[in-house]
């Protein structure tokens, strides 16, 4: 029997992307059931989508539920609507018309697979990968990211502990086996959480090479922007927590964590001072870049202090806002 296809979209103000993304859908050589979650847009996201895509379907949240719940409502409507597969797709993606069979053809490479990402380039660079997934690396508590900026294609399946999450397929059988992504995450770390739990009850993870996406990447993280440090840090913590042993957990908090986050607090008493100093000294001065730096610290921090008090979800507002006099 032909396996059943669902593709989940997530848009969040994203409206342009997600229409393009959605153009490049209908070009797929395998059927698809195509859901849309818009997750609380102000940008008229969901009735335009409705209006050139009537033959999907579009589920409002009516509110930003993060990546981890936000795809989480698309996931059990495809389940429900009988999906043998999941494909979580990004929005700002442009996938290769191929795409699906390619998914299919590794899934069916060894049957412990459970989980397959897609080969990702960039949008804007062709020929360029954005990354493929990352490597855990217990000596610095941080995923080594492969493939990342590479000119060279992948020519065989590699076996990661995460796929990118950009383009995430996923068997029903992991879901059935360990649920859907931990919405605490909300955005960032929930992929790589969500592999690591599969890996621990017996899937493979693995990336294809010739399933083919190109990735915009999306603005609001380059360059590193206050929220996505707020989250990369608070998130990595729970992340250890979930997924490491006590025992690494510890030797990681002496050799690794304590002195990043004493760095951390330094340079925000320095740089707090510096900047007070110079606003008294050097009116004249511009302090913008100081301010977005010391802005990044504060957001570094928070994220710590909030997994500490056991605060999850979404960030605090001031976090996501562009002003930087605070």
């Amino acid at each position: 029997m032909t396996p059943k296809v669902a593709i989940v979209i997530l848009n969040w103000n994203g409206r342009q992307d997600t229409l393009d993304c959605l153009a490049s859908l209908e070009l797929l050589a395998y059927p698809v059931d195509i859901i849309i979650v818009d997750n609380g847009s102000t940008d008229n996201s969901a009735m335009t989508i409705r209006q050139r895509y009537a033959h999907h379907l579009v589920i409002e949240t009516g509110e930003n539920l993060g990546f981890a719940e936000g795809n989480n409502v698309g996931i059990r409507e495809a389940l429900h609507r009988g999906a043998d597969y999941v494909l979580i797709l990004n929005n700002d993606t442009v996938a290769d018309p191929d795409l699906i069979e390619q998914l299919l053809n590794t899934q069916r490479s060894c049957p412990q697979v459970g989980i397959v990402g897609a080969t990702i380039f960039l949008f804007d660079d062709r020929d360029t990968l954005d990354h493929l997934g990352g490597l855990w690396d217990s000596r610095t508590a941080t995923f080594r990211m492969v493939g990342s900026r590479e000119k060279q294609r992948p020519e065989q399946i590699q076996e990661l502990d995460y796929v990118c999450g950009a383009a995430f397929f996923v068997s029903k059988q992991v879901f059935d086996a360990v649920g859907y992504f931990d919405p605490r995450f909300f955005l960032i770390w929930e992929e790589a959480d969500f592999c690591f739990r599969a890996r621990l009850h017996g899937f493979k993870v693995l990336s294809a090479p010739t399933a083919l996406i190109w990735h915009k990447v999306s603005s609001s993280f380059v360059g590193g922007k206050p929220h996505s440090t707020y989250f990369w840090w608070r998130n990595r913590l729970l992340w250890m927590e979930r997924n490491c042993s006590f025992s690494e957990r510890m030797r990681l908090l002496g050799r690794v964590l304590l002195p990043e986050i004493a760095h951390l607090v330094k340079i925000r008493l320095l740089k707090t001072l510096q900047l007070f100093f110079v606003k008294i000294f050097r009116p004249d001065q511009d302090c913008e870049r100081k301010q977005r730096n010391l802005k990044q610290n504060r957001a570094a921090l928070r994220g710590i202090m909030d997994y500490v008090l056991r605060r999850f979800g979404n960030a605090p507002t001031w976090v996501w806002k562009d002003r930087v006099d605070f």
